[in-house]
């Protein structure tokens, strides 16, 4: 039987195997030849077998050698994964992630991935800033932030948050609705509330007044109308959607509100409808490979968002008077 075989000198024989001679596998080291030399020769006495033999001015491996050389590779190549594993696991146990997400995120889909996070990996720490998804790409571009959240309205190009995705590494966190908001007084008296009646279209809302969100919600907001054949009147502007629905409960107007503004908070007052063909999508950008903490944060990411969200057909209406 072998000793146990040093893997120094098995990386060695593979060099030698790869290269043809004792030269050019000590070049591609980076030692001197007389290193190389010698581990092949404690290597023999290791593997029990001849591994060279001389031909003419230099060597070639024997059948040992050969068989050896081949598992050589194997051997290095499955210890290195296990390395690249240890490493992997340390950073889970002591790494940190940095998040970067705009409010209606960090009120619902950020803290239940932050919580399945620490209840998986305990070392683990997370990082969070509240900004707009602008400011989010702009921490990630300085370093500030491993991860930044932002949403994208699928068919509006000047609505969106990032004009070249491909920079990025990309991972969709959810694809949600986006909900049309009227007073529940009026959708009461016209029969559109959410016992049966029907969703009003924006046409018909083309007198109205209209509460616009952030200048991406606003794009959006102003492209739809336009689709529909008006200009919205918009009467007040604010980036706090609870501000939004307390504004449409008090009759002062309407608005379109993304799926998770309104799983952050519905508002007494207000119905919401399901806009037909109206989507957003929220997405997690990194740059380069993620760290491993990073990783997994935006796997949390990603189940977060796929909880809740309503199933194919299957509406949001609600009121909650």
């Amino acid at each position: 039987m072998p000793a146990d075989l040093d893997l120094t000198r098995l990386r060695v024989l593979a060099a030698v195997a790869r290269t043809g001679s004792l030269t050019a596998a000590a070049r591609e080291l980076g030692v001197a030849q007389p290193s190389v030399s010698h581990h092949l020769a404690r290597l023999d006495v290791e593997a029990g077998l001849p591994l060279l033999e001389r031909v003419g001015r230099g060597v070639q491996l024997t059948e040992a050698g050969r068989l050896l050389a081949d598992r050589a590779e194997e051997i290095l190549g499955r210890v290195e994964a296990v390395g690249r594993e240890l490493d992997a696991l340390a950073g889970l146990r002591a790494g940190r992630a940095r998040l970067a997400a705009f409010p209606s995120a960090l009120a619902t889909i950020v803290p239940a991935a932050i919580s399945a996070l620490v209840r998986d990996h305990p070392g683990l720490g997370v990082g969070l800033v509240e900004v707009e998804p602008p400011e989010a790409v702009a921490a990630l571009e300085a370093g500030e932030v491993d991860v930044a959240l932002v949403f994208e309205h699928t068919d509006v190009r000047h609505a969106r948050s990032v004009e070249d995705l491909s920079k990025y590494v990309v991972t969709p966190v959810l694809d949600e609705p986006v909900h049309l908001v009227v007073p529940a007084s009026e959708a009461a008296s016209d029969g559109s509330a959410s016992d049966g009646g029907a969703a009003p279209g924006l046409a018909e809302l083309a007198d109205a007044d209209w509460i616009a969100g952030c200048p991406r919600c606003r794009a959006d907001l102003v492209a739809r109308c336009a689709a529909a054949g008006f200009a919205p009147r918009i009467a007040f502007e604010t980036d706090d959607s609870m501000a939004v629905q307390a504004l449409v409960a008090a009759g002062v107007g309407v608005s379109l509100l993304p799926d998770l503004a309104l799983r952050a908070h519905h508002a007494r007052g207000v119905v919401t409808h399901p806009l037909p063909g109206a989507r957003r999508r929220v997405l997690a950008l990194t740059l380069g490979a993620p760290t491993p903490p990073t990783r997994e944060l935006l796997v949390r990411l990603v189940a977060a968002g796929a909880e809740g969200m309503p199933r194919e057909g299957v509406a949001l209406t609600s009121t909650r008077p």
